[in-house]
């Protein structure tokens, strides 16, 4: 766990709060070790969070009433972001599992990793207090902080797109998945967005909806309808580019 502790820059006093955040229910199920798993740790790491987040977001935003500030705080804890967070620092990889759980790719699996990132927080919290967690944590976060700061509002790509085009027309945007490649667990879409038989703009995504975010937004860009003779130039950009 020395390489964990490296790359979170942050050396435990108590080495078993590092290993009982590590420790998957399917293993302490598999070892009879019921009391010994990280759940308990993930609830308090939850609340942790919540109130290290949510005290920072208060402060960076004095005029924002509390339902943005909730909006705000859910893009930095919702499960597939808590598990982003956990991929960077490469969490999966120290995640003691049961056999039946690492057969089945549980150690990428998004509920995995949010869970022992959380645990992770709530045994930094324990292991030294406050303030030091605090100071983990918005270490951790800070470039998605920033990206809030610089972008408090949560965008809409597919609704602005919709709002732009049903202002000269009310035919809205019509969305096609042209192709899905890769494996099950790597997927990628590719779709495209189109208007009164006008192509917009296509885009890539690991699932359906980012591809069709990513082509409303490549369209709001390209804004080929104010210029449909330069649609078809657009349209030969190749889908790498697009995206």
């Amino acid at each position: 766990m020395e390489s964990l502790e490296s790359r979170l820059d942050y050396k435990f006093r108590n080495s078993l709060l590092l290993a009982e955040a590590m420790t998957h229910p399917s293993l302490a199920y598999e070892s009879q070790r019921p009391h010994f798993d990280n759940q308990r740790l993930e609830f308090l790491g939850d609340a942790v969070l919540q109130l290290i987040l949510t005290e920072d977001l208060f402060k960076m935003f004095p005029d924002f009433p509390e339902g943005k500030l909730t909006k705000l705080r859910s893009r930095l804890v919702s499960r597939r972001a808590l598990a982003r967070f956990a991929l960077t620092i490469d969490l999966g990889s120290y995640v003691l599992l049961g056999k039946g759980e690492e057969a089945t790719g549980g150690r990428r699996r998004v509920s995995t990793l949010a869970d022992a990132f959380e645990a992770l927080i709530g045994a930094v919290y324990l292991d030294s207090g406050y303030e030091p967690c605090r100071e983990l944590v918005l270490r951790l976060f800070q470039k998605e902080i920033e990206a809030l700061a610089g972008s408090p509002e949560e965008r809409n790509p597919k609704g602005e797109l919709q709002e732009s085009l049903q202002a000269i027309q009310p035919e809205p945007p019509v969305y096609e998945i042209l192709s899905e490649t890769g494996p099950d667990h790597r997927k990628v879409f590719l779709a495209q967005v189109s208007w009164c038989d006008l192509v917009l703009a296509v885009g890539r995504g690991k699932s359906k909806k980012e591809a069709e975010a990513r082509a409303a937004l490549e369209a709001l860009r390209t804004r080929v309808w104010e210029d449909p003779s330069a649609a078809k130039s657009e349209q030969t950009e190749s889908p790498e580019e697009a995206s």
